[in-house]
């Protein structure tokens, strides 16, 4: 502090010297493009299915398969509704968020190994359990899909159908 005198002005430029740095920097810190800049991300999971397909690449569909597509996911989402909520009903819902990843057979989910421990059950139950899951998703899809038709002898190709719209 010696070298400092209020007569040179030196500890005056020095903090006003500082300032304007610290304002510059703070200036860039908020301006800065972070991960992807001015691009807005969307959460592909909290979209409803019809505002997913919104987003899809764009293909030259026809009106028809449009609306077949359309018709399936909201049966789709339909008979998943009701499915959580017969679990709900049953005391099960924590139960169902866990496995329902496993309805489309894809494997997306964790190991059973891993959700029997955090459900507190053997693999061989978790097991059994998905397959309850699947054949009652099953049950509720033919369900849904026999009260679009005239006849019962019209599921299955209507099944058949609703399976082509998703592909």
């Amino acid at each position: 502090m010696a070298g400092v005198a209020p007569a040179k002005g030196r500890f005056r430029s020095f903090l006003l010297v500082s300032l304007k740095h610290f304002l510059d920097n703070e200036w860039h810190k908020t301006h800065t493009l972070k991960r992807g800049g001015r691009h807005v991300f969307i959460s592909w999971d909290e979209l409803k299915p019809e505002d997913r397909e919104s987003l899809e690449p764009c293909d030259h569909l026809t009106p028809e398969k449009i609306f077949n597509r359309r018709w399936a996911l909201m049966l789709l989402e339909r008979v998943m509704n009701q499915l959580r909520n017969e679990y709900i009903a049953a005391r099960k819902g924590e139960l169902f968020e866990k496995l329902k990843d496993y309805l489309t057979g894809d494997n997306a989910g964790k190991p059973y190994r891993e959700i029997a421990t955090e459900l507190n059950l053997s693999e061989g139950a978790v097991k059994v359990t998905v397959h309850r899951l699947r054949r009652r998703f099953g049950e509720l899809v033919r369900g849904q899909i026999e009260r679009t038709v005239a006849s019962p002898d019209e599921i299955d190709d209507e099944i058949r159908q609703l399976f082509a719209a998703l592909n």
